[in-house]
């Protein structure tokens, strides 16, 4: 092999390796935010704190972690299209803000992917855990 063959073949593999290594990196996790509410109730009053957790644990929208809104725009019906839209996209996790109903939309469409909610309703009475020792009942 001449010299030149050998720097060019070199030289492939140089710029090909960090392709490849970047192909082999897990798929960036995406939660899929309902809201009961509208995008302004959201960006003021919801939307703050449940970044600065993610960010106390590691994660920070678009660097490590993708997030796909849904807002039902205080129009409780359009909240079973909504969460099954989120359940269709195979989100890693639904965050179900508002209303109680955000959280009963994305339970009655998926018992695989994993549901946090925040309400002030009791869970247990609403039907939406089994119970607070193990609210995913097994």
């Amino acid at each position: 092999m001449r010299r030149r063959e050998c720097i060019t073949l070199l030289a492939g593999v140089a710029l090909a390796w960090p392709l490849a290594a970047h192909a082999q990196q897990p798929p960036m996790p995406v939660i899929g935010w309902l809201s009961s509410g509208s995008r302004e109730t959201d960006d003021v009053v919801r939307l703050p704190s449940f970044r600065l957790g993610l960010n106390e644990t590691g994660y920070a929208e678009g660097r490590n972690v993708a997030i796909e809104y849904r807002r039902a725009d205080d129009q409780i019906e359009r909240l079973p299209t909504l969460a099954a839209d989120l359940a269709n996209r195979q989100v890693s996790l639904i965050m179900a803000a508002g209303s109680p109903g955000a959280a009963l939309a994305a339970k009655s469409v998926t018992t695989s992917i994993p549901i946090v909610f925040n309400n002030s309703a009791d869970p247990v009475k609403i039907g939406l855990v089994a119970s607070l020792n193990r609210p995913g009942g097994t």
